[in-house]
């Protein structure tokens, strides 16, 4: 189960990876103290490389260890979001809008709590979801408990072309 990283550990990681130009995506703990794992999540335009993670991976693992905010032994992974990428900012929402998303709730809107749809855009602290032909819902930014991209094959294809061409 993913765990909330303490404030200052997550500004500092913040710092270190948008100083070498890439945007902190999202970073969390997952496992028990016996089996921690530290995630961290890179991107920046044009994708990520392997290179770029293990850079990263360097110069975070560095000044967390001189730093010594985190008392207990952890393992340190640094990987770009994926094509599924996860939203965690209301500028994700905005970044994406136009984008299809799988998105669940904490409790149920309108009777349902997993929603697919296209992301129309962000009006105050709400995501206006398209969810059918003319129906559209606002999902309250505190209701969100997930939402990752979901990417559609012939879009992915598309995409890949392009940047051939």
């Amino acid at each position: 189960m993913a765990q909330t990283i303490e404030p200052q550990v997550q500004e500092l990681i913040e710092r270190i990876v948008t100083a070498e130009g890439f945007e902190l995506v999202y970073c969390e703990f997952s496992g028990g103290r016996k089996q921690a794992v530290l995630r961290i999540y890179i991107d920046k335009p044009g994708g990520v490389t392997h290179q770029d993670c293990s850079f990263i991976s360097n110069q975070v693992g560095a000044v967390l260890d001189v730093e010594d905010l985190i008392p207990f032994q952890y393992v340190l992974e640094v990987s770009s979001p994926g094509v599924n990428r996860g939203l965690y900012k209301k500028s994700d929402y905005t970044r994406f809008a136009g984008q299809m998303v799988r998105l669940k709730t904490h409790q149920a809107i309108e009777g349902k709590r997993n929603y697919r749809g296209r992301i129309e855009g962000v009006e105050d602290d709400q995501v206006k979801l398209a969810v059918s032909k003319g129906k559209s819902v606002l999902i309250p930014f505190d209701h969100i408990a997930s939402a990752n991209l979901d990417v559609e094959l012939d879009e992915l294809f598309r995409r890949a072309k392009h940047q051939q061409s």
